[in-house]
């Protein structure tokens, strides 16, 4: 089934973090559907970020503000009064969680917790969706998915604040949103990859870094399995979440959004699917280095959201990828990123399978 975005036609939508790579991605979805997309985001600026290539800045509400500053917040949601809350803003790097492990929990708990509190103060925001990750959950490495009843406990400081944000939005939903006047849920999402991300620390990301400078692709650690999707998959998803919990509150709970089996790739396997759909004669080396800890074995189990929606995954991972190496070609030739963006996204909610 794939959700008709047209629920969303002039809905007011508070979104935190639209300036990242899925928050780009997931703004220009809303204003095609005709949303009213307030933005908020600290914005700090990378060299190149797909908010700018994309160029909905002047289509949105763009606000600048940190989800530390509880004051700005509610401010923003006093002024702007949204229907529709989606928290996306986080510092998701795993390795600069290590680095930094006061200001990820500061960004990814107090965060949500301002974020929730700013929610709590407005009564025009009757649905809120809180997105986190696959990480949020204790890693056994074993070889099924994990399901939403699993216990969280992520084992890195990024990994584990985003298990802390889930349990302070578990707090909030059973402590101030019990009259179901707003619903209140969680999105677990896997690893996404899609056109504009240049992030560090990401596979694909590094693959497309590495092939524009003619390089070798350096692979880290080309033995881990992980689940990958193209972008549009968990962001059309949260859409469909946060619509139908609006609708009705008794769709408001704890959803993984995720692909099939069949796209849990080991990442050496991601990386010769990417060679051969960028060409040129590229090619990968291994230089494992160890490393700090990160999961080698990590998959979801998303039964709960295909039985309550009818949703399935559109988009293998052989088709997302070649979507990403279509994008990074049209932007390294000067072409028109946000056609080529609008272009894919019509391909993904109305293409055949």
């Amino acid at each position: 089934m794939t959700f008709d975005l047209s629920f969303y036609k002039g809905k007011k939508i508070l979104l935190t973090g639209h300036t990242g790579f899925k928050g780009s991605w997931m703004s220009v979805v809303l204003v095609n559907a005709g949303a009213e997309v307030i933005g908020y985001s600290s914005c700090s600026k990378s060299e190149t970020r797909l908010f700018d290539l994309c160029k909905i800045k002047n289509q949105i509400t763009h606000i600048k503000g940190d989800v530390r500053d509880l004051d700005h917040l509610l401010s923003a949601f006093n002024e702007y009064k949204p229907e529709i809350v989606i928290h996306m803003a986080a510092q998701p790097i795993v390795r600069d969680s290590y680095q930094d492990p006061v200001g990820t929990y500061s960004t990814n708990v107090m965060g949500t917790v301002n974020v929730l509190e700013a929610v709590r103060h407005t009564p025009s925001v009757k649905s809120f969706l809180n997105v986190t990750t696959d990480k949020v959950y204790e890693n056994k490495e074993w070889e099924w998915g994990y399901r939403e009843s699993e216990p969280l406990d992520g084992y890195d400081p990024y990994s584990n604040s985003k298990s802390c944000s889930e349990l302070v939005t578990h707090s909030y939903k059973n402590s101030f949103f019990a009259d179901g006047h707003t619903a209140i849920s969680t999105a677990r999402a896997g690893n996404v990859i899609g056109g504009g991300d240049f992030a560090k620390d990401r596979i694909i990301p590094d693959c497309v870094r590495a092939a524009l400078r003619n390089e070798n692709l350096v692979v880290r650690n080309p033995y881990s399995t992980r689940p990958y999707q193209h972008v549009l998959e968990p962001v059309c998803a949260y859409l469909m979440i946060a619509a139908k919990q609006y609708e009705d509150s008794k769709y408001a709970g704890y959803y993984n959004v995720g692909p099939d089996d069949r796209d849990c790739f080991v990442t050496g396997k991601l990386v010769d699917t990417f060679v051969k759909h960028w060409g040129e004669e590229l090619k990968w080396i291994d230089t494992y280095d160890g490393g700090p800890h990160e999961a080698n074995f990590l998959k979801l189990d998303c039964s709960k959201l295909k039985t309550t929606f009818g949703w399935q995954p559109r988009w293998d991972l052989e088709t997302a990828i070649a979507k990403v190496v279509e994008w990074t070609k049209c932007w390294s030739d000067g072409g028109d990123v946000r056609a080529c963006m609008n272009k894919q996204i019509e391909e993904f909610l109305g293409g055949d399978r």
